[in-house]
């Protein structure tokens, strides 16, 4: 009976360290610098705004830009060494994105986060927390957003080829591949592109693929969807519905402006708040001239998320830092409604959904949360690799595009993708 009274005592006391009126109270025992990898400084922004770093705690934000893998490199590297690094230098907590969790997720330079405490994932959207887990199913993060991907599209110029621009109708007309491409040559009749570019619509395909990349016997292979995107690619720069430009490339973001010939783009919220900034323009823009539906596909795009490191001294802030971003319901509103954020929150996002007076400008008074909470349901994280980033990127950017400018054959096209395959990873069997 001692020893249990004794055990009892001590489980109080250690939970008496974590929590104090029902706030979280910080071991003196752990580190006084917390350091924090990432690519931008977007969720630093977040971070500095919405949350309340300890007394006597410093963070330190080390970010690399992700151009040319430089980003992973430094991270890579850190991470290395983070045995042997002084406790002040040690990789506390990192970011990362959908293409390369999964390189993270399932290594031993992340820990599991619910043996930190961060264990209620009730309200964030299930694909997130798959995507932050290993194949043990041991989460290893969470993200602060979620990533629905819609069709955002000029309403004026909706008008003009389907005779409307309710979100509803322009569903009806455009809910399969298609009838989308179908559209598309109404609207090229119209004098109009469909998208500003061949990769516009490349994550509608690429999110519902049936296989990886790279499968068990360390094969590339090629998923039906992924050659449905070529195929549409292909016969799109082909016939003028589109242009063989990159999605960043300024041939592109130019069709945002208010002369801009192109009906739809594709993308999350952040995309049309912060990406589409030549829509958004006050003098050449075209704000209000905007709306959105789900699209052929459900899919998402991108996602930042919150990597807890091995070895961190910091673990009582790391898991405040992870549960404030998804269980804090003041700050979750405060990313929807100050940052126009669809938060990985599902009680707060559905709360946006259902207020009537709640809308974005920029689609012309139209609630994005009340879509985003529709299609949010639909998404998958499956078939995901440690390949993908390289694989969907090359594939649009280095090789398949360079074909449908002209500039080289499919063939040759093929043979480079696979060539920049075998140099990244040696390990992959290519055609």
């Amino acid at each position: 009976m001692k020893k249990i009274i004794a055990l009892v005592l001590t489980v109080m006391m250690v939970a008496a360290l974590f929590t104090v009126g029902g706030a979280t109270a910080f071991a003196d025992d752990e580190g006084k610098v917390f350091n924090i990898y990432a690519w931008n400084e977007e969720f630093k922004g977040f971070f500095e705004k919405y949350y309340e770093v300890p007394e006597g705690v410093t963070v330190n934000w080390i970010i690399v830009p992700n151009a040319d893998g430089a980003y992973q490199n430094a991270l890579d590297e850190a991470l290395m060494n983070q045995e042997d690094a002084a406790d002040d230098e040690k990789v506390d907590m990192f970011l990362a994105e959908a293409d390369y969790i999964v390189k993270y997720t399932n290594s031993g330079v992340t820990q599991d986060i619910e043996a930190l405490g961060v264990t209620d994932f009730s309200n964030a959207y299930t694909y997130t927390v798959q995507a932050a887990s290993d194949n043990a199913n041991t989460v290893k993060g969470v993200s602060f957003q979620c990533c629905p991907s819609a069709l955002i599209y000029r309403r004026s110029i909706a008008k003009d080829v389907l005779g409307t621009d309710d979100p509803a109708e322009v569903q009806a007309q455009l809910d399969s591949w298609d009838k989308f491409n179908a559209v598309a040559a109404k609207a090229k009749e119209k004098g109009y592109m469909m998208t500003a570019s061949d990769a516009a619509t490349y994550r509608a395909f690429s999110n519902n693929v049936t296989s990886p990349w790279v499968d068990a016997d360390n094969k590339l292979q090629f998923d039906p969807q992924i050659e449905a995107w070529m195929a549409q690619a292909e016969d799109f720069v082909a016939n003028g519905y589109t242009q063989a430009a990159g999605i960043w490339s300024d041939e592109c973001t130019a069709q945002m402006f208010g002369d801009g010939k192109t009906m739809c783009f594709f993308g999350p919220a952040w995309y049309f708040n912060f990406s589409m900034g030549n829509a958004q323009d006050p003098e050449k823009g075209c704000p209000g001239d905007w709306a959105i539906c789900e699209g052929p596909a459900a899919h998402f795009w991108g996602g930042t998320w919150l990597l807890a490191a091995t070895g961190s001294d910091n673990p009582t802030m790391l898991a405040d830092v992870m549960n404030t971003f998804i269980n804090d319901e003041e700050v979750c509103s405060a990313l929807v409604e100050n940052e126009a954020q669809f938060c990985n929150n599902m009680a707060v996002n559905q709360k946006y959904a259902e207020d009537p007076n709640f809308g974005s400008e920029f689609l012309g008074g139209q609630n994005p949360n009340a879509v985003f909470v529709d299609l949010a349901k639909n998404i998958k994280f499956e078939n995901q690799t440690q390949y993908d980033q390289l694989c969907n990127e090359m594939l649009q950017d280095k090789a398949f595009r360079e074909y449908l400018k002209g500039s080289v054959t499919k063939e040759e096209a093929m043979e480079n993708f696979y060539k920049i395959i075998n140099e990244a990873y040696p390990n992959v069997v290519t055609p």
